[in-house]
């Protein structure tokens, strides 16, 4: 027997971007326990590459900052002035960076996976607290990654944009799962 309400959390999750957040602070508490949430997922070795930087209230204007210092060469500067107003639009952002075992006990892509997966466990802690959270990969994340002097063995996966918004379900297109799936019989 399966879990009805897993599935209507599961199947309602959504990007919500911070033009839609609501001007409501979110506590400290409960950004944490997103974070909590997140170190739950699976990793393979239990290497937990997992690391995140938290910018709320004040600290929102020091990643502001780092973001201005980014070489406009690289990026045009109304696509840096659009992603400084998701900053400041959100009242949490989390810095997502993967951090590599150093004796590389597993493949890259199985660590990528597992941040992946912890970033979902604050999808769905995010959708059942009505919290709206959209996960951008930026080019820039990776002069983000400079900026911050990152170690060697760390590389940024993007940004965790999150603030209050009152989820409702919906409807989303989906490909009929017969199209996705192959039951294999003997």
């Amino acid at each position: 027997m399966y879990n009805a309400e897993i599935n209507k959390v599961i199947r309602n999750r959504k990007t919500v971007y911070p033009t839609e957040f609501l001007r409501q602070e979110l506590s400290e508490k409960l950004v944490k326990e997103i974070l909590i949430n997140a170190t739950y997922a699976p990793t393979h070795r239990m290497t937990q590459p997992w690391h995140f930087k938290v910018y709320r209230g004040k600290s929102k204007d020091t990643l502001c900052k780092i973001i201005n210092k980014i070489d406009k060469k690289n990026h045009s500067e109304i696509k840096i002035n659009k992603f400084i107003e998701k900053i400041r639009l959100s009242d949490t952002v989390v810095s997502i960076i993967l951090t590599r075992d150093s004796k590389e006990l597993v493949p890259e892509w199985e660590e990528i996976a597992a941040v992946s997966m912890a970033v979902q466990n604050m999808w769905l802690s995010c959708y059942v607290n009505n919290i709206g959270s959209y996960w951008s990969t930026p080019q820039l994340k990776d002069d983000y990654a400079r900026q911050i002097n990152l170690d060697i063995n760390q590389r940024s996966l993007g940004f965790f944009f999150m603030g209050r918004y009152n989820h409702r379900e919906t409807s989303k297109l989906r490909d009929d799962i017969t199209q996705k799936v192959e039951w294999v019989k003997n």
